[in-house]
């Protein structure tokens, strides 16, 4: 045999040694591992009030919790025979994503709106927070947010579900060790739920807020079912139904009956003392203007039906005598014939009038509301900057409703003026002009900085100052207005829709919003003499608080022709 061939011939010896990439993958296996259990952990523990907290701060011991859907989903899987694993462990994670996805749902609707987002109702509202984010960040901005919000709702639908299988397939591996670890965490969350502790507030160790939130949610679906039904039945039910309008009416005869709606004025603003340090000598400035010019006031409180936004659920609340706190119950009344304030004037020959200078487009419940002209942003004949969202200043918004209504010949007027330069993000706020110097807004050039929301709400303080120096501005255009050209008929109402959103109003903020009446004729001020109300623009806190939706009948009872009618129960 030749060398060669006997060379050939020999046996190879594989060598044992492991490669590199070898050595690597069970380390790689166990971070996977970790990561997986850790993404699950994480999504079943977050609370969703952790953006609640007094001071914003983060807090780790708001994630040192035992989690019984993770007990349960183990012993679930460990339980099933092995075909059965793979896919009920990926149901599970898909059921944890989209309860985590609701938890991120929560806290962005209790940061603005100061709830929990109600997932059979809410829907619109993402189009309208949509629309909002347009006007004040530009819509690459707001196209941009979007699709970060779907990417991430995929990417936990997708990691989550993936994290799941693994973890299943880890507990199959080692099902001994894993029973035991079950029962002994089973016993150790028994014990910490019947103590309670909790190291961060309504979140406690023995947690089952991801199960919570998904049968609260579950129960939504019937609940919003019912609401419907006695939503309609409490809309039919007017006590005023069958009352001449006139009638109701019949104590403003000759009357301009002015509803000044200043955005986003809540109690919070009166009562926070560096916000009120801003807002009370505009106040008290207000007073003695009105005073000087002859008016006299009352102010009270009135509980809101929203909070942080949705304005048209508070204007549809005062305006209906209904409680409008969501999308559901404003599409079904503006659906209906139900009397407001607004159409009880038009009924009884007054001239109405709406100015929303924040609609861009036609409002088709003008009509429910009975108003006979409307004005928003496309005829109200602006050339001046953009002030965040509002999309013209209050003084000028009132000036435009002075020359085109107001100040011209007339019969009784009823008219409702939303201002909207107190809207977040109170990024740039206007200054008081001379009413002479408005003209067709191009004097507000210099004013509007476009100081984007992202630099100012970095610094909380500076917002509250921005907010509450916007609540002053609104509140004095309406003054100012009122001193220069208010005459003995008029009858000025303001109130806000509602308080702003946390970041200005603080965790736990009241729904409380002031609400004051503005008149000459002491004998308008008389009728309302038994609503306790203060005088002043600024309501004593212990002033009576009513529901929002309690308005239209006591002004009903207070200004019509037979003023002894019993008073609103809850609906």
């Amino acid at each position: 045999m030749s060398f060669i061939s006997r060379f050939r011939a020999e046996p190879t010896v594989p060598d044992s040694s492991p490669t590199p990439r070898r050595r690597l993958r069970p380390i790689a296996g166990r971070i996977l591992t970790a990561l997986a259990a850790v993404l699950v952990y994480v999504a079943l523990v977050v609370p969703e009030t952790i953006l609640r907290h007094p001071d914003g701060a983060f807090v780790p011991g708001a994630f040192l919790r035992i989690p019984l859907e993770a007990i349960f989903c183990g012993a679930a899987v460990l339980a099933l025979p092995a075909r059965w694993r793979k896919p009920v462990a990926a149901l599970f994670g898909a059921g944890i994503a989209v309860v985590t996805i609701l938890k991120i749902c929560n806290m962005g609707f209790r940061t603005v709106l100061g709830r929990r987002f109600n997932p059979i109702l809410d829907w619109p509202l993402f189009g309208d927070g949509y629309n909002a984010l347009t006007e004040t960040d530009g819509r690459g901005r707001a196209n941009l947010a979007v699709a970060a919000a779907i990417l991430l709702a995929v990417a936990l639908l997708v990691l989550l579900t993936l994290a799941a299988v693994r973890l299943a397939g880890v507990l199959a591996r080692h099902a001994r060790p894993a029973r035991r670890a079950l029962v002994g965490l089973s016993a150790v969350w028994i014990a910490l739920a019947m103590s309670g502790v909790a190291l961060f507030p309504n979140a406690p160790i023995a947690s089952d807020s991801a199960a919570a939130l998904a049968k609260s949610t579950v129960r939504q679906v019937p609940a919003a079912l019912r609401d419907q039904r006695q939503f309609a039945e409490a809309w039919r039910n007017d006590r005023y139904r069958d009352t001449a309008p006139a009638d109701l009416v019949a104590g403003l005869a000759g009357k301009d009956v002015i509803i000044g709606v200043v955005e986003s004025y809540g109690r919070s603003v009166l009562e926070e003392p560096k916000m009120s340090a801003v807002l009370d000598p505009v106040l008290h400035a207000g007073d003695a203007k009105l005073a000087a010019a002859g008016f006299h006031t009352r102010t009270g409180w009135l509980t809101s039906s929203t909070f942080g936004g949705g304005s048209w659920l508070a204007h549809a609340t005062l305006q209906s005598g209904l409680w409008i706190n969501s999308q559901q119950r404003y599409r079904q009344l503006t659906g209906t014939d139900r009397l407001t304030i607004t159409g009880a004037f038009q009924k009884a020959g007054w001239r109405t009038v709406g100015v929303e200078p924040g609609n861009t487009v036609d409002w088709p419940e003008a009509m429910f509301y009975g108003y006979d002209t409307v004005y928003d942003s496309r005829n109200m004949g602006y050339r001046g900057p953009r002030f965040g969202w509002s999309r013209m200043p209050d003084q000028y918004t009132i000036a435009t409703f002075q020359r085109n209504e107001y100040g011209k010949p007339h019969r009784p007027l009823m008219a409702e003026l939303t201002l909207t330069s107190s809207h977040e993000p109170w990024t740039d706020v206007p200054e008081m002009l001379g009413w002479d110097q408005i003209g067709d807004g191009k004097v507000y050039g210099p004013m509007a900085t476009g100081q984007p929301r992202s630099v100012l709400w970095q610094d909380p303080e500076k917002t509250r100052h921005q907010y509450a120096k916007s609540v002053a501005y609104s509140v004095d255009s309406l003054v100012s207005w009122a001193q220069n050209y208010g005459d003995r008929n008029l009858v000025l109402v303001i109130f806000g829709d509602h308080q702003p959103m946390t970041i200005a109003s603080g965790a736990n903020a009241s729904h409380d919003i002031p609400i004051t009446v503005v008149a000459k004729d002491r004998t308008v001020l008389d009728r309302i003499a038994g609503w306790g109300w203060k005088p002043g623009l600024k309501p004593a806190p212990d002033a009576p608080i009513w529901r929002m939706d309690q308005f239209r009948d006591r002004f009903f009872a207070a200004f019509g022709r037979q003023p002894a009618v019993a008073m609103a129960h809850p609906r």
